[in-house]
């Protein structure tokens, strides 16, 4: 397995489809960021996009409404995002549309705790620019005085099949880009122009928690377990200050070795 920093192991977890793994991550992330606020008085999520990462947002709602489960006061969380397509505010390919949606808008966090990434009409013409914005506004919120980040209790990722996190595309760039936010062009997968958290952002989490669901990521999953270059596979350089969690369903951790006999 990929090691994180001082030799910590990956926590993995396999459930048994998607929509169990739907459920199981949005009832950590409740528990996890109610216990950011008992500590700290806030919580900080970055969220990721994708059909898994967008269940998860929609339990997650479902949860607030119950009250034996709405222990997270919503005002006081801080949301961001892993990355974000360079495209019209409006556009149904952005990922703040669906977060907002599925969860933000119904839970009522304020609007100055959602820390959007810039739209392409938002006033920025290069997606360059519309970095070095994000990187502002991070190094705003970290408070501290010359802190590049401030603190991430979650930070969730999906992955792509060919094990890409964010948008950090294998034998891109921005796998060796040492920025916290990072222009992205000629995406393989459209739309081709995005902004994204670099590496050192990502690693800076107090959690990371890769979130993978279907067989046609099974391969990926094995690689970036088995000690694979994050230059090759993005997804091996995830990994957070505290915790990595690799959360999966059984289509998703299919080709990962069957645990020997102790």
């Amino acid at each position: 397995m990929t090691h994180a920093p001082g030799d910590q192991t990956p926590d993995v977890v396999v459930l048994p489809d998607a929509e169990h793994l739907a459920r199981s991550v949005a009832s950590a992330l409740v528990a996890r960021l109610a216990a950011a606020q008992t500590v700290h008085g806030t919580a900080s999520v970055v969220l990721t996009g994708g059909g898994i990462g967008t269940a998860v947002l929609q339990r997650v709602a479902e949860l607030a409404a119950e009250p034996e489960h709405a222990v997270v006061d919503w005002t006081a969380v801080d949301v961001w995002w892993g990355d974000e397509r360079f495209v019209p505010a409006d556009d149904a390919e952005r990922n703040e549309l669906g977060a907002r949606r599925a969860l933000l808008d119904p839970v009522g966090v304020p609007a100055e705790r959602v820390h959007a990434m810039p739209a392409s009409d938002a006033g920025f013409a290069e997606p360059e620019d519309a970095a070095a914005w994000y990187a502002e506004q991070l190094a705003a919120a970290a408070g501290d005085q010359g802190a590049a980040l401030p603190r991430f209790d979650v930070l969730m990722l999906g992955m792509g099949p060919e094990g890409h996190v964010a948008s950090i595309f294998p034998e891109s760039p921005a796998v060796q880009d040492e920025r916290p936010v990072v222009a992205v062009r000629n995406c393989p997968k459209p739309p081709p122009t995005r902004v994204s958290l670099g590496f050192p952002a990502i690693t800076s989490a107090e959690e990371v928690w890769l979130l993978v669901s279907g067989e046609g990521k099974a391969d990926a999953v094995a690689l970036a377990l088995s000690g694979a270059a994050p230059r090759q596979v993005p997804a091996a350089g995830a990994h957070g200050k505290r915790a990595t969690r690799w959360l999966l369903d059984a289509a998703a951790a299919g080709k990962l070795p069957a645990a020997g006999p102790r």
